[in-house]
């Protein structure tokens, strides 16, 4: 990891600046940045845009980063884009771009080169020093405040804020959304510093008639412009939100969405696709819940759903999580509401093993297990037998393996 700007705008101006070539709008946020982006991804494509889609990271494979309307794209595609991008870092004088930096570049390029109308781009980590800010963004979007990567964007909800609202522009719309009153001020105040267009979404968006569920969330919602009844697949109150603010955001730039229709709004939002965050799979009969939930607020985000959906205490839940990441606290709110929770290790260097997660949050559930390795606690849960669904949660690492497993090698079925 690198913050800063410097390698990101000199591979850029190697490249023949892609990133000023289409215009974009930046998604930033602790959680729900990448539920927004990828609805927005939607509704362009319903409405007739051509968009593009970068978020991060991925679950499986890294070509899940980067869509050109709504599809991934192919090895062959990636690979082009990164031989440009490889041949700008290594000119004189070399460029040392990070990971991140050169699939950001990467992104940049194949959306000039396609000539879309629209970029939608999820910021990686805070904002300010972001590999995505370098791009002219007509429209920033913060989803959320709250306390994660403290170390590198600062310890209070406030500077948090400031970091991530580096992404607002002069004159160009700045949409936020804070439940923390310490970091609303923050992000407004940023803005005016910016010149920004300020927008609070808790002024401007009005939800009700909300109803979620295993099969998605159903709410209505009222902005400046309209009142609508929508439905996204996407489980969870958190995600009428998401939704919410995608379809603000299009209300906040007329020049792309001259006469965006309800029809297209609602195609857009009921068919958003975001792997990964309370996805519902298959293992044989029984359902498995995959959410990447890798921080305090998002897990209690989960514990809200579980509640919602009237899954409190009736699910058992593998987790794992980061060593460096704030475990109590992820656990406190989500462990009380499984049936059980078998501790598993991530499969990341990072990540903490069951036994340390066992020594430090296995005393806040009664039936607290470890299992050597993900496929053996599902193994065993799926023995164990039962119909209520089976939950992993954590560490989006933890969920991509999930994923594979579930997709790729038929776990829970019957197998030669």
């Amino acid at each position: 990891m690198k913050l800063g700007l410097a390698a990101i705008d000199e591979l850029c101006a190697r490249l023949g600046r892609p990133e000023q070539r289409v215009p974009s709008i930046l998604i930033a946020g602790t959680n729900g940045k990448g539920s927004t982006a990828a609805t927005l991804s939607a509704i362009a494509a319903a409405s007739g845009l051509h968009a593009g889609l970068y978020t991060s990271p991925h679950l499986i494979r890294v070509n899940e980063r980067l869509r050109v309307e709504e599809r991934d794209l192919t090895d062959e595609e990636l690979d082009a884009a990164l031989e440009r991008v490889f041949a700008a870092a290594d000119g004189a004088p070399e460029v040392p771009a990070t990971y991140f930096e050169a699939l950001t570049a990467a992104a940049f390029s194949v959306f000039a080169e396609r000539k879309l109308d629209l970029a939608l781009l999820e910021v990686g980590l805070g904002g300010r020093f972001d590999a995505t800010n370098v791009a002219p963004a007509e429209l920033s979007v913060v989803t959320s405040i709250g306390l994660d990567h403290t170390e590198e964007l600062g310890p209070t909800l406030a500077a948090i804020a400031r970091e991530k609202a580096g992404i607002f522009r002069p004159g160009k719309p700045a949409l936020a959304r804070a439940t923390s009153a310490e970091a609303l001020e923050s992000l407004q105040t940023a803005s005016e510093t910016a010149g920004a267009a300020w927008h609070d979404a808790s002024t401007e968006i009005e939800l009700s008639n909300l109803q979620t569920s295993l099969e998605g969330t159903r709410f209505t919602m009222a902005t400046p412009h309209r009142r609508i009844a929508l439905a996204t697949p996407l489980p969870g109150r958190h995600q009428a939100w998401n939704a919410a603010l995608a379809v603000r955001a299009c209300e906040l730039l007329p020049a792309l969405w001259p006469s965006l229709s309800e029809a297209e709004l609602a195609a857009g939002v009921g068919s958003v696709r975001w792997p990964g965050r309370l996805e519902s799979l298959s293992a044989g009969s029984r359902r498995v819940l995959l959410d990447g939930c890798h921080n305090a607020e998002g897990a209690g985000v989960l514990a809200d759903f579980l509640r919602d959906a009237g899954l409190a205490g009736r699910c058992p839940l593998v987790f794992g999580a980061m060593a460096d990441k704030p475990v109590e606290e992820i656990a406190r709110p989500l462990f009380p509401l499984a049936e059980r929770v078998v501790l598993v290790r991530a499969p990341s260097a990072r990540a903490a093993t069951a036994p340390e997660l066992a020594a430090r949050v296995g005393s806040l559930h009664p039936a607290t297990e470890t299992a050597e390795n993900l496929s053996l606690a599902l193994d065993a849960l799926l023995e164990a037998g039962g119909s209520e669904p089976i939950i992993v949660a954590g560490s989006l690492y933890l969920v991509g393996q999930a994923r594979q497993l579930l997709l790729e090698e038929g776990l829970g079925r019957d197998r030669p």
